[in-house]
């Protein structure tokens, strides 16, 4: 039978990229994960718990920054002492080029998708959507963003370190669970969205 076949283990880190990101995310340079995950419960706390504002954080901490980077300079000419290491502070046309190109990927994509609902009525599309955007929605009335970007970093350093040790056994559970979904989507196809009205395909070409 096809369904006992083992299913193959793939590399997670390999799927992450295979750089440094996946090494931080898989723990193997701890120091990285260590940093993340201290900053943000950091963070948590400060614009959570304490109450702090984060445009007053964000100017406090430019702020000191400029006043110390001031008095180095100032001290370096007095004292014949290097200046401040600091980078070379402009953004490439490279990057900004990489950037828009990778948004404008995402941008049409999406486009895409509420073309293929408006004017191809494409339920099935609909309805993955629609189901998608309600969750969305859900989620956010239980948190707020940060709360939600700090679950999100947690589960981050968490769950490809989780699937990397134990994928055969997650693999097993998530072939069963996409099953069901299966089913019960064919169950939902068949009994409501074939038995909705579609335009025809002279319709659509009159369009």
């Amino acid at each position: 039978m096809g369904d006992s076949n083992p299913i193959p283990r793939i590399s997670v880190h390999q799927a992450l990229g295979g750089g440094p990101v996946a090494d931080v995310l898989l723990w193997r340079k701890w120091c990285g994960g260590v940093v993340i995950l201290a900053s943000a419960m950091t963070f948590w706390y400060l614009f959570e718990r304490a109450g702090y504002n984060f445009l007053s954080f964000v100017a406090n901490v430019l702020l000191l920054l400029v006043v110390i980077l001031f008095f180095w300079a100032k001290s370096a000419s007095l004292l014949n002492r290097p200046l401040p290491p600091l980078p070379n502070l402009e953004i490439s046309e490279k990057t900004v080029g990489k950037v828009a190109d990778e948004l404008r990927v995402w941008i049409n994509y999406a486009l895409l998708i509420a073309h293929d609902i408006a004017i191809g009525r494409n339920l099935k599309l609909f309805f993955k959507v629609a189901v998608g955007l309600w969750l969305v929605s859900y989620i956010g009335s239980l948190f707020n963003f940060l709360s939600l970007v700090y679950i999100g970093v947690i589960l981050s350093l968490s769950v490809p370190v989780v699937y990397d040790k134990y994928q055969h056994h997650i693999d097993e559970k998530l072939s069963v669970t996409h099953r069901i979904i299966q089913t019960q989507y064919r169950k939902i196809d068949e009994r409501v969205l074939r038995k909705l009205p579609l335009p025809s395909s002279k319709e659509k070409k009159m369009q």
